[in-house]
């Protein structure tokens, strides 16, 4: 378990976490009109884990917006044409009503809130399934939809 101590660093959850996902399509602030603001998407980013509601975060709560991303990437960084800025999960104040969008981040929860973790990680053929949906219902992004498999030799 790697989380636990590399938090304690500051620099954030980047050997803890695995290799990261896109999603099928990439969009940009003028497609989301009033959904764009602050730097941030003003919409929930829908988590199922093997058909279940894990979380629906709003993402116009995160923490840092997309430029304050960028800015501090760029701070030791030359950014080249392309780069392409992810904001890692996105967690809300109001956790207990929005679920999460980590797992690992509600295990930590529930050890500091309950004494004693619930939830299980990923196993091998669970699914988890992220997507943010727009007002009129079309998918903003695709959806990352994902199986955890075992790696190949």
């Amino acid at each position: 378990n790697l989380a636990g101590p590399e938090m304690k660093t500051g620099f954030g959850w980047v050997q803890a976490k695995p290799a990261c996902s896109l999603a099928p399509f990439a969009v940009t602030p003028d497609t989301l009109g009033d959904a764009w603001g602050e730097g941030r998407v003003h919409l929930p980013l829908m988590v199922d884990w093997n058909g279940e509601r894990f979380g629906a975060p709003l993402g116009g709560l995160m923490g840092f917006g997309f430029h304050d991303l960028v800015a501090h990437a760029a701070a030791t960084r030359d950014l080249c044409a392309g780069t392409l800025i992810g904001s890692g999960t996105v967690s809300n104040p109001d956790y207990r009503a929005v679920g999460s969008s980590c797992v690992a981040e509600k295990r930590a929860i529930e050890m500091l809130e309950e004494g004693a973790v619930r939830t299980s990680y990923l196993a091998f053929g669970d699914r988890v399934r992220m997507e943010a949906v727009l007002p009129g219902g079309q998918l903003l992004f695709g959806a990352l939809d994902q199986c955890v498999v075992a790696r190949a030799p």
